[in-house]
């Protein structure tokens, strides 16, 4: 069943169970286990067996991430029990006035956070989740907005642990610098302008549509908070501390100092003559984000604890109530994880299938940016992963179009810049997305409310990229496609803004 269309079926089983049943958990066991039964020929045992062992190997191996996580729920236990996020809540009401300048707010602050799409995730909603709260902003646009300024950020950030996926997804002995074709295919990626711009046409006008408008207009008259994060909210109440702003202020700019310093280090920033551009492309950013979070934690229980604004006891149960409010989050991530390693080249190997179907349609040259566009896109919407995705398609690309030959080269540039494009786009969409749970962690609504309210937001987008995408190929000029997609995209909000009533303002 290796390298056949059968390798799409765990995915296909694991979405369409997700979707019809809204239970995300059962649906990726089912998933990872029937691709472990395609693997081993429907041997009971040697499935079960098969299926742990890729558990094991792809927890194991982002085992980083994992600690990262609690480390972070620990700390936005400690802050909330401080009383320093109510204290910020309390300032951020008086200083915000109304729904748009909070989630403007937000969105700022994703595009500052560029570093790295999980940090950028759970920081975002951990500061801004009590200011939206106050509103009453459904926590399912508050998702919608971290995971727009999250992935979409950082792939057109040069200084970010993307960047340095991408140019390690460059094969080997390649006559091109990854770096330098990343910098080139910025402004070519359509899917992260066109959803930022989105984004603030959202933001700004209020007119939210299909379930994103129902869930807004449902949280407007009624503010829910999900089950699973009750019991969290119950903890934020609980404010024992005398904590102020400065008490969340600083942890925060520890933690993001001290990250980008990990990851700065891990680069070799430290050796002679590695530059800052090359430390972070050598980085191992899961390292750097370990690293960080648990300086942040230091420092905040010295911060804490030698003025009291905490007792050593409640510091230390934040231990608990932090690793809990996670484990949504680390499970799912740990079953996504395990499906994307079930379709890997070690077993089903999917991208190896994908592959070879895309070479086998490469004879016409003015639709390879819109060919490789839509193959990423599903790719990433099957597997749940943007750097699994161009990992598998940038080497073809590079296949098909010979670098070394100048004339051929634009129009590699703007290929690959498709393949990142659908690659973020898939991801957004994909409820087995590592981002699309984090983003729906970090402002703590039900997973699968996100991912159905972003889906349509993400159509619109996409669908003004493929048009961008066929201009690109017939002209082989990325900058018309461009202009191309922004013109698409402001048709398509002339028609909202004229048929959507404003919900959310």
């Amino acid at each position: 069943m290796e390298q056949t269309a059968w390798s799409m079926l765990p995915p296909i089983i694991t979405i369409v169970l997700a979707l019809l049943t809204k239970e995300v958990y059962m649906s990726l066991i089912i998933g990872i286990f029937s691709g472990a039964m395609l693997f081993t020929g429907g041997s009971l045992v040697e499935s079960i067996l098969t299926m742990f062992a890729v558990m094991e190997d792809k927890v194991g191996g982002n085992v980083n991430i994992l600690v990262f996580l609690a480390i972070l729920g620990i700390l936005v236990a400690a802050i909330t029990k401080s009383g320093a996020t109510k204290a910020y809540g309390e300032w951020a009401a008086k200083v915000i006035h109304g729904k748009r300048s909070a989630l403007g707010l937000t969105a700022l602050l994703g595009i500052v956070i560029f570093i790295d799409d999980y940090f950028n995730c759970l920081t975002v909603g951990t500061v801004m989740r009590p200011v939206t709260d106050k509103f009453k902003i459904a926590r399912a646009k508050l998702a919608y907005v971290i995971d727009a300024t999250a992935a979409p950020i950082c792939i057109i950030a040069p200084v970010s642990s993307w960047a340095a996926a991408v140019g390690s997804s460059l094969p080997e002995g390649s006559t091109v610098d990854g770096f330098t074709i990343f910098l080139q295919t910025i402004p070519y990626n359509l899917y992260a302008w066109l959803t930022m711009a989105f984004m603030a046409f959202i933001i700004y006008s209020g007119r939210d549509f299909a379930t994103m408008g129902s869930v807004v207009r449902k949280n407007k008259e009624h503010f829910e908070i999900p089950a699973e994060y009750r019991d969290s909210v119950n903890e934020e109440q609980k404010v024992s501390g005398n904590g102020k702003i400065i008490d969340l202020v600083l942890p925060l700019i520890v933690l993001i100092g001290a990250c980008i310093y990990g990851m700065l280090y891990t680069g070799g920033i430290h050796n002679e003559g590695v530059s800052i551009a090359d430390a972070f492309a050598d980085c191992d950013s899961s390292k750097g984000l370990v690293f960080g979070s648990f300086t942040a934690f230091i420092f905040t229980g010295l911060l804490y604890l030698p003025r009291k604004v905490v007792t050593f006891d409640e510091f230390c149960n934040c231990f608990t109530q932090g690793f809990k409010a996670m484990v949504p989050a680390i499970f799912i991530l740990c079953l996504a994880w395990s499906l994307s390693g079930i379709c890997s080249d070690k077993f089903l190997n999917l991208g190896g299938y994908v592959g070879e179907v895309v070479r086998q349609h490469m004879s016409v040259m003015m639709f390879l940016p819109l060919i490789f566009f839509l193959v990423s896109i599903g790719l990433a919407f099957a597997t749940g992963t943007s750097w699994g995705t161009f990992g598998i398609l940038i080497p073809i690309a590079m296949a098909v179009l010979d670098a070394t030959n100048t004339e051929l080269y634009p129009m590699l540039v703007i290929c690959v810049a498709a393949i990142l494009s659908g690659a973020v786009g898939g991801d957004h969409a994909s409820p087995i997305s590592d981002t699309t749970i984090l983003a729906s962690a970090g402002a703590q609504c039900h997973h699968l409310d996100h991912v159905s309210t972003q889906v349509p937001y993400v159509i619109v987008v996409s669908t003004c990229c493929v048009i961008g995408y066929i201009v690109d190929g017939l002209t082989q000029n990325g900058w018309l496609g461009l202009v191309t997609g922004f013109a698409a995209l402001v048709i398509a909000m002339f028609i909202i803004k004229a048929k959507v009533p404003p919900v959310d303002n």
